[in-house]
């Protein structure tokens, strides 16, 4: 199974591909980007122990993973390492990890040196349909997720379904959530895929995952490519996400993986739509049931509500004071920026956030 995806971007088109085994052919597989620089390749060590054996002798620069290493001092090391490497513009650097590893190399690339060539291998199901495409890149600050980041395009993303197999079973599960966003917002025929095959789907390999993961990745290139710096359409990705990212914050990034907590803002959202009329409840109801056979997920009922409130007030989707929060239609997602602090309390309250 092999599929090419383009992606639109304003400093040149770049390639999505999915091709199972990529990995071991990962030498080849870069030269054939037209890329000629000498590859730097960046992962974290817990990413290496467990798939670093399929990409042959390449010897990395190891940094930190987890949303707490998330940071701008990890990004002060990795620039250290790069000059150890005597990286210069002509080089390639090649992030091998999932979507915190992204983020973080991605965000390190656009700013040595004034920018330098990026390679996505991303090895999870969150970094293979969403986080390696579209040239966000960035790091978390201590009041929010990811409120210190650029926009990057890569020069290639390289999927393997096969690396898959390696995840411990939460952080799979954990992906999957996105794979629900995408059909909600854009393609009702991959959430009821994933919907009637979730027990193939869970074995962590086989056609039907390689299937939905080319699926996602073909909504998340159309959509960035018709709206790279999220000024329209784009907005509709966050889906879960501007409570999942609250949520997120408000625990000190200690208790959620960022898909259960975009599990959890999905179903405050899908709350959210049905109370206002948007979401057709039968929907609202698939989807739920649907999140609850990927779960459990972690109990977020000591969370305040205060807290998770304030940090949704300080996401990076806030405009002008006014909150983007997006719902499920019956045709796909919309935003809407009049959302109030009762909605958002009734939504917190529907996932067990009742804490003052």
């Amino acid at each position: 199974m092999s599929a090419a995806i383009d992606v639109a971007a304003r400093d040149g088109a770049y390639r999505i591909v999915v091709a199972a085994g990529m990995r071991r052919r990962l030498s080849r597989a870069l030269a054939e980007t037209g890329l000629s620089g000498r590859p730097v390749v960046v992962s974290s060590p817990r990413v290496w122990r467990a798939a670093g054996a399929g990409f042959g002798k390449v010897t990395p620069v190891l940094i930190p993973d987890g949303e707490r290493a998330k940071t701008l001092a990890t990004v002060a090391r990795l620039y250290d390492r790069l000059l150890d490497r005597a990286a210069d513009r002509g080089s390639t650097v090649v992030a091998v990890g999932g979507g915190v590893v992204g983020d973080m190399v991605g965000f390190a690339a656009a700013t040595y040196l004034r920018g330098l060539a990026l390679v996505h291998v991303p090895t999870t199901v969150m970094a293979q349909v969403d986080s390696a495409i579209g040239g966000k890149v960035g790091v978390n600050h201590a009041r929010g997720k990811n409120l210190i980041g650029a926009f990057h395009a890569p020069s290639a993303v390289l999927v393997d379904p096969e690396v898959l197999s390696t995840l411990p079973r939460r952080e799979f599960r954990s992906g999957l959530y996105e794979v629900i966003k995408y059909g909600l917002i854009a393609d009702r025929g991959l959430l009821d895929l994933l919907d009637r095959h979730l027990a193939a789907v869970l074995t962590q390999r086989g056609p039907v995952l390689a299937e939905i993961i080319e699926r996602s990745c073909r909504i998340k290139a159309a959509v960035v490519s018709e709206d790279e710096h999220e000024h329209g359409l784009r907005r509709i990705l966050n889906f879960g996400h501007t409570l999942g990212h609250a949520l997120e914050a408000a625990t000190g990034y200690r208790r959620l993986r960022h898909g259960e907590a975009v599990g959890l803002g999905m179903r405050a959202a899908l709350t959210l739509g049905v109370a206002r009329g948007v979401t057709p409840r039968a929907l609202a109801d698939q989807a739920a049931a649907l999140i609850t056979r990927l779960g459990p997920l972690p109990s977020v009922v000591d969370v305040r509500t205060a807290d998770a409130l304030a940090a949704a007030g300080r996401d990076k989707k806030v405009v002008h004071g006014r909150l983007h929060f997006v719902v499920v239609t019956a045709d796909g997602a919309a935003t809407i920026s009049d959302v109030s602090t009762r909605e958002l309390t009734a939504a917190l309250a529907a996932i067990g956030v009742r804490g003052r």
